[in-house]
């Protein structure tokens, strides 16, 4: 069973400020829990985000970002490996995978052979405990409060570290959404990938 989240004990960090990393920045807020920011333009960029979402969230630099025990990850597919290129070792930080092989305009799936879109993730954070979870609700679903429909908001998440997804479990719980353990990277991945996974776009509620 998770335990409470204690944020002294765990911080955070999100790189990119698009919707999902917008999104996942508004219920940390909401629930009080300290986050930093950050984009491909610098801190100065996010002063007016992070103004609207109050004094938990700040604005800070891919490293300060990166350099956080917990990391959400969710940019461009496309520009995946240069948001991610350069960073310090990785040792054993928590990187919770948000993002989906596929981008505007064209919408086009990205061919990845036979890995998933999680185990691409994974080769570009070497030493890092993935956790996939947060890609697959659209974001105004994430930021929204997750017992507005009556029940508790399902989040889906996966990995091969256990801790690594005890704590993204716990993180979950404390938004107030009701997390699913799909089991291993490879196979849990795969069910929330989008496009392709049965599982992306459901807005689930666990009721009672």
């Amino acid at each position: 069973m998770a335990t409470p989240w204690r944020s002294a004990m765990n911080t955070i960090g999100i790189i990119g400020a698009g919707q999902i990393g917008r999104a996942f920045a508004t219920a940390l807020a909401a629930k009080g829990i300290p986050a930093v920011i950050a984009n491909s333009r610098g801190p100065e960029t996010l002063s007016a985000l992070v103004a609207e979402m109050g004094p938990t969230i700040r604005a800070g630099t891919r490293d300060q970002a990166a350099a956080q025990d917990i990391v959400l990850v969710a940019v461009n597919w496309s520009k995946l490996p240069a948001a991610l290129a350069g960073l310090p070792d990785w040792a054993g930080r928590v990187v919770v995978d948000a993002n989906n092989p596929i981008e505007a305009p064209l919408f086009k799936p990205i061919p990845l052979g036979n890995r998933s879109s999680s185990e691409v993730v994974a080769g570009l954070v070497p030493e890092a405990r993935v956790v996939k979870a947060f890609n697959h609700l659209q974001a105004h679903l994430i930021s929204s409060d997750p017992a507005g429909d009556g029940g508790k908001r399902v989040l889906f998440y996966s990995g091969d570290d256990a801790d690594a997804k005890a704590q993204v479990g716990t993180l979950i719980d404390q938004l107030g959404f009701f997390g699913i353990d799909l089991g291993p990277l490879a196979i849990g991945s795969r069910l929330v990938q989008f496009p392709g996974g049965p599982l992306p776009a459901l807005n689930l509620v666990k009721i009672g």
